[in-house]
This record gives structure tokens, C-alpha cells and sequence, in this order.
């Protein structure tokens, strides 16, 4: 395993940010880490780059103990921070160079990352120069510059255009083939598109550790319906297959575990209790509905 976290906790005097965390990446695999704001997203990164030490648990990136060797491990991670720590001043070009030279990177790795990351034509420009999407290739070609097996990303397409949002995403999608890559991010879309699974964090604990592919071939259906009167949330209990029932303002969002469309029997059910149907709406379970499940 490229990554393996056990038992992870680490306490901010008396807030615990985690809680007993544990999970397994493997080489080739993209990972998307997913909670709302304040969930432990960014201190499960730093931990596992180094940066920051938990209580208690274990951590281990390429069968090197992250505690006890940070910066044998660190050789292997490439590691780009929700906030991107350029030196706005320096050139493109020169900022690898000073990077490549912690590394002991030559001069052909740097060029290598340069026209991987799309910023040839853009190399000779000073940083403050560069658009935000210019600026991400760059914290991208200097996490990658030393060739690691591992990348942790936090937030790689904050700010981005949707132009920059579809190339920086195929950028990661095509690292993701020989590296094991851990990202965050709020845009359920960008995990769908790249990501082989997901994991997903709330008050320090992953609620749901889950394959897209499973997750995208789920028999699980959503409808949202409306009826034209009140109705009692038992009331459904007589439809078969029901997983979970909710309410969200006037309108009732209802998950089947079914291979049938269970839109007629919704209607069937309508007339049977006098209700019109003002709206109704049917998709598969997504995952921003899986999301919203577990967090809310």
C-alpha cells in the first residue's frame, strides 16, 4: 500500500480535529476526500505530509513511517497546499530551478515537468504574471518535480475558470496512472470525473469509504415528489424497496433500492391516497446525494 492510516487522532486543545482514522490507498489509485468545512480534511494532509504530528496513530506512506522519518517520506510525496506558496516575484522557471535544487533535481526533470503541466509558453513569465489556473500548474509542477509516488492535493482547482477546471482535472487524471493521488475538494462533478473512490469525513470520522464505480452502477434511485396535500412520512412505509425517506421543505426526496422505475408505483400510490402530483423528479443516487446523506 502506498499510503495506510491507522488509528489517526490529533487534538486542537479541546476540539479533536480527528478521531481514530484509518484507510488504505494503493499505487494508481485517485482518491477524492470529501467533508464540509471544519471536517479534518486539511490536518489529515498535513499529517500525512509531515508537517503536523497527531496524538496518537500511525502513519505510513510507502512503508516509511511518516513520524518517525518525515523527511524520508516527504522524498516521496509531492504536496500541493490549499493555499499555493509561490514566491510571486521569481520566474517560472527559476522557482522550479530553486525548488528542483532541495530535491536535487536536474535540469531535465525540470523541463520534463514544465511540458507536462502546459506552462512552456508561459516558463519565461514571473509568477505574479501567471492566471490562478497558471499559477496551480505551477504548485503542481513543483509537487511532482521529484518524481514521487504519492500527491496530496488540497483544493487543486480552487478558483479556477471552467476552461482551467477541465485541463487542471485531466492533468490529475493522467498522474493518477502511475501515482497514488489523495485530493479535497468541494465539487462533487470533479470527484466524479477523476476520482476510482471516495472518502468521506465529518467531525473527524470517514462516514463512507466507497468505489464511484459502485457508487455510479448502484440499483439506489432518488425521487423528489410533490403532492398537492399534506402527507405523513408513515404513509410511504406501504411502498416496497423504501431505503430512506426525507423531507426537505414541501417536497419529499425518496431513495429505492430497486431495478424496477418506481414512478408508477408512486403514482399508483397518489391516486390511491387523492393526491395530484405537482412535480416529481427520478435520477440514481449521486453522489452529492450521498454527500448530503451523510453530512447533513
Amino acid at each position: 500500500m502506498s499510503i495506510q492510516v491507522t488509528s489517526v487522532s490529533k487534538l486542537y486543545k479541546e476540539q479533536k480535529a480527528l478521531d481514530a482514522i484509518s484507510f488504505l490507498a494503493k499505487k494508481g489509485e485517485i482518491i477524492g476526500f470529501l467533508g464540509p468545512n471544519g471536517a479534518g480534511k486539511s490536518t489529515m494532509m498535513k499529517i500525512l505530509t509531515g508537517f503536523i504530528k497527531p496524538n496518537s496513530g500511525d502513519v505510513l506512506v510507502n512503508e516509511i513511517n511518516v513520524l518517525q522519518n518525515p523527511i524520508e517520506a516527504q522524498k516521496t510525496i509531492g504536496y500541493l497546499p490549499e493555499h499555493n506558496p509561490l514566491y510571486a516575484e521569481m520566474y517560472v522557471r527559476e522557482y522550479l530551478q530553486f525548488r528542483a535544487q532541495i530535491f536535487k533535481v536536474d535540469n531535465n526533470q525540470i523541463e520534463s515537468c514544465i511540458e507536462k503541466v502546459g506552462l512552456t509558453d508561459e516558463a519565461h513569465k514571473r509568477i505574479y504574471q501567471l492566471s490562478k489556473g497558471y499559477q496551480q500548474r505551477v504548485g503542481i509542477a513543483a509537487a511532482i518535480l521529484h518524481n514521487p509516488s504519492v500527491l496530496i492535493l488540497d483544493e487543486p482547482t480552487t478558483g479556477l475558470d471552467p476552461n482551467q477546471l477541465v485541463e487542471i482535472r485531466k492533468l490529475i487524471k493522467e498522474l493518477g496512472k502511475e501515482k497514488t493521488v489523495l485530493l479535497s475538494t468541494h465539487i462533487m462533478q470533479e470527484v466524479e470525473a477523476i476520482c476510482d473512490r471516495v472518502l468521506i469525513i465529518k467531525k473527524g470520522k470517514i462516514l463512507a469509504d466507497q468505489s464511484l464505480h459502485v457508487l455510479q452502477n448502484s440499483t439506489q434511485q432518488v425521487i423528489i415528489i410533490l403532492f398537492d396535500k399534506t402527507i405523513l412520512n408513515n404513509d410511504f412505509k406501504v411502498l416496497p424497496n423504501v431505503v430512506s425517506i426525507q423531507k426537505e421543505k414541501e417536497s419529499w426526496i425518496l431513495t429505492f433500492d430497486a431495478k424496477e422505475d418506481m414512478r408508477p408505483k408512486l403514482f399508483d400510490f397518489a391516486q390511491e391516497k387523492g393526491l395530484k402530483i405537482l412535480e416529481l423528479s427520478a435520477q440514481h443516487k449521486s453522489l452529492e446525494i450521498l454527500f448530503r446523506e451523510i453530512t447533513s
